[in-house]
């Protein structure tokens, strides 16, 4: 078999792979696939289907609809594949709709960003444990029991995982505003339930004032409905009785009391507990036991009889929503108290406005790069874009394998991935066309432009690559989710360059069917002197750079976005605007703090909310005043983003470092591959574009986010793509031993590489510009920077690393232009020899 036909089967197995991989790429419809998966449905179960569709009708979550009108029915009759092995016979049920959720899901995973919902950032307090040095097994207790508990909210796919040493990320999607809350509170809360027992003397000891050792005074929790009421004191023992507590329940639920209505939590004890709690109540019977919750003094019941069938009932000033919440909290206990470091909310309504200004970012992106590369490039272009086609659809296909959440900066790396996804068939187009000018035949001339063009294309997409994958480890939620789209996308698109479009070039020639191949060219054999102003530019490239800095100091803390320096950052949607400056003196009025305020309109969509940034954890509290002091406004909260300050000098340390770690990457290898000069004038340049396009960020009044260290660490990869394909040309042309001096080869490679530049700097605009225009939130943030970077890379490229290259040899030809043979994978010491 033919070495192409090899490459055809690849190509076809990539392609149909990917596309499997991507079927189903929307959920579908739960109740549907409920009907479907079940085997030998008898009336029951249409009796069932037929109430989860009339409950649908009310509320939206499908599997709570369901859980619901199964009741008692025991579903692993109709899914026996389904049941689990082992599992409380109350929780089969839960579990085999989570089974049949997971079917129904969808391949391409969308994030919160999108979709609408919630994510915490919560750490456990290692401190609490009796047992400090293991750590990492509690903290995997603390995930199975956060689990547990938020399955009861039926959200499908929620993400729970372990970040760094004691952290955990949980994402819940699609959570309504009242289910957030709940959320929230079952997540901190500790459920640390112990039985302890009252003092015998109790009434005359707390009367006395005399605290016996061992014993403490607990008074009982206020109530809900007569907070005035008076509430009885005890003196209770410090230590749960037989160390009977939480860890011994083994289910809870809520029931009403048949004669005052109120909800009570009815307890069972797994076999352990009930022993204990038969001998402590038989042994105690006349005593008053209380039952004690995360501190507080639920009730003192005095114990009448032994109680030996393992159950207990919990009273308390409950509303029906309390009591379940503490029922399932009962049950699912943790070891270790937790709190939430960071917390980030998005309404569902925003993501769908999401999820409109991503699609028409990336259609018009794909558009408008496919239709300069058909005019331009003609019949290759046309390749071009087939290969285009397939990269799209090998990038979606590997995301899905991977289990890649789909987020708005990751639309956005998928753009961004379009666009610079030709600069690999710019380069391979450009190098054809002059092999062609030198008279070599067509066959010969692609063959020697994939040949040609291999080295560049590889270094610059491996540096690249570089910037991306330390996106991956050093990035957090949506800008990790960006570095894996980017770093996919480029590897896909070397494939799709120089596999699939070699292929269709090949497969065409051998059969006869091409004869020629027309190209555009917009721009002829210059012979410009770029570096003739170097020095001036140079100069004046850090001056706007002071400039632009200054003023960032100028604006102080609020150059930093609230994921840096911690805050709320509240977005909120209104039905009647207010002044500025009457909801800055509402906040004032609060004492909370200084506060940013100010209205923003999406660029895609034209929907204009107000932005709200305050002290940490006062973003529910300004909401409520504005909402008290402005009624005809409605504000309604629409996304909510909490950064502990804590996790904000985090996120700036770890921005740091992938900025530093990616310069120093790319310094060894441009040493390795190049010249100790080059790798100089590389990393220089890399400063200068990362210091320009933050002072011109400044400038232009916004905030550092994460978005913006994605797009710095962009533009790191893109400038140093640019830079790479210049210096190739001026190592060949070294090589090649072209006459003239050093300035007369750097210019000579310049204006050989021209064509090249503009054409990939402005496909790279087309697809950010339409990021831009018509991606609206963080995706306009990113853009924006970007687009500086873009501007700023493509001139640091001539006047900032050639021109470096340039002075650092004092304008002499550096040796291994001295008739050295210097093949593409040879490093500087090659290149010496």
């Amino acid at each position: 078999m033919s070495r192409n036909a090899w490459k055809f089967l690849l190509v076809v197995f990539v392609v149909a792979w990917s596309l499997f991989e991507l079927y189903p790429p929307k959920p579908r419809d739960l109740i549907q696939v409920f009907q479907q998966l079940a085997e030998a449905p008898d009336a029951t179960f249409n009796e069932i289907v037929a109430k989860a569709q009339e409950l649908q009708r009310q509320n939206s979550n499908q599997f709570l609809n369901l859980l619901t009108a199964s009741g008692t029915n025991d579903l692993s009759r109709y899914f026996p594949d389904f049941r689990p092995e082992e599992a409380d016979p109350d929780e089969v049920n839960r579990l085999i709709l989570h089974r049949v959720q997971e079917r129904a899901a969808g391949k391409i995973k969308l994030g919160l960003d999108l979709q609408g919902g919630v994510e915490f950032l919560v750490s456990m307090d290692a401190s609490r444990l009796e047992d400090i040095s293991d750590v990492a097994g509690a903290r995997a207790q603390v995930i199975e029991v956060l689990r547990k508990r938020v399955d009861r909210f039926g959200v499908a796919e929620p993400i729970i995982k372990p970040i760094g040493q004691s952290d955990i990320l949980i994402q819940l999607p699609g959570l309504s505003d009242a289910e957030k809350e709940s959320a929230r509170a079952q997540i901190q809360r500790t459920a640390f339930l112990e039985f302890r027992l009252v003092h015998p003397e109790s009434d005359s000891l707390v009367r006395q004032a005399i605290i016996e050792p061992g014993y403490e005074l607990k008074t009982e929790r206020s109530r809900r409905k007569d907070p005035g009421a008076p509430r009885r004191t005890y003196l209770v023992s410090k230590k749960a009785e037989r160390g009977l507590g939480g860890q011994h329940v083994a289910w809870s639920g809520v029931h009403l009391d048949p004669v005052t209505g109120q909800p009570r939590i009815s307890v069972r004890f797994n076999s352990e507990g009930a022993t204990l709690f038969g001998a402590v109540t038989r042994e105690n019977v006349g005593r008053l036991m209380a039952i004690i919750l995360d501190g507080e003094l639920y009730s003192a019941p005095r114990i009448n009889e032994p109680i030996l069938g393992g159950n207990c009932e919990i009273s308390g000033d409950f509303d029906i929503a309390e009591a379940a919440t503490l029922a399932n909290v009962l049950q699912n206990p943790l070891q270790a108290p937790v709190r939430i470091q960071q917390e980030r909310s998005v309404d569902p309504s925003l993501g769908r406005d999401s999820i409109q200004s991503g699609i028409t970012a990336a259609v018009v992106g794909v558009v408008a790069v496919a239709a300069f590369m058909l005019v331009y490039y003609l019949f290759a272009g046309l390749v071009a874009n087939l290969a285009l086609v397939l990269n799209i659809v090998i990038l979606l296909g590997v995301l899905c394998s991977v289990g890649t959440t789909l987020t708005l900066p990751g639309i956005a790396g998928i753009v961004l991935t379009i666009g610079m996804a030709v600069d690999a068939n710019v380069l391979i187009f450009e190098r054809i066309r002059e092999e062609l000018a030198a008279g070599k035949s067509l066959r010969g001339a692609i063959s020697a432009g994939y040949d040609r063009a291999f080295g560049t294309i590889f270094d610059s997409n491996l540096t690249t690559l570089i910037a991306s994958v330390i996106l991956i480890f050093m990035g957090t939620g949506p800008v990790k989710g960006f570095g894996v789209t980017l770093t996919i996308g480029v590897a896909a698109s070397m494939f799709t360059a120089l596999v699939v479009t070699r292929l269709i070039f090949d497969f065409l020639l051998n059969r006869g069917w091409l004869k020629r191949l027309p190209m555009l060219r917009l721009i002829g054999g210059t012979t410009i002197n770029f570096l003739k102003v170097a020095k001036p530019a140079f100069i004046l490239s850090w001056v706007l750079i002071v400039v632009g800095l200054a003023y960032g100091v100028y604006r102080g803390k609020e150059v930093f976005g609230v994921e840096f320096r911690g805050g709320d950052q509240l977005v909120v949607g209104f039905a009647q605007e207010v002044g500025v400056d009457q909801i800055r003196k509402t906040i004032e009025e609060m004492k909370i703090g200084d506060a940013i305020v100010g209205y923003n309109t999406d660029p895609a969509t034209g929907r204009k909310t107000l932005g709200v940034t305050t002290e940490v954890g006062t973003g529910g509290k300004v909401l409520e005043e504005l909402q008290k002091r402005f009624p005809d406004s409605k504000f309604e909260r629409l996304a909510l983003d909490q950064v502990g300050a804590v996790v904000g000098q985090e996120i700036q340390k770890s921005a740091v470092i992938s900025v530093l770690l990616a310069m120093f990457g790319i310094l060894l290898y441009v040493a390795f591959r190049y010249e100790f000069s080059f790798a100089i004038g590389a990393v220089v340049a890399i400063g200068h574009d990362i210091l320009m396009t933050l002072g011109l960020y400044f400038l232009a009044d916004r905030q550092l986010n994460a978005t913006t260290v994605a797009a710095v660490l962009t533009i790191i990869g893109f400038s140093i793509n640019d830079t790479i394909v210049i210096f190739d040309r001026i190592r060949e042309d070294l090589k090649l031993g072209v006459r003239g001096s050093f300035l007369e080869v750097i210019n000579k490679a310049l204006n050989q590489t021209l064509s090249r530049t503009i054409i990939t700097s402005g496909t790279v605009l087309i697809a950010t510009g339409s990021l831009y225009i018509f991606g609206g939130g963080a995706i306009n943030d990113f853009a924006l920077a970007f687009l500086f970077g873009i501007l700023t890379g493509t001139y640091s490229s001539v006047y900032i690393a050639s021109a470096l290259v340039l002075w650092w040899h004092r304008g002499e030809r550096p040796k291994l232009g001295a008739g050295a043979e210097v093949q593409p994978v040879a490093g500087a010491a090659a290149a010496r020899a």
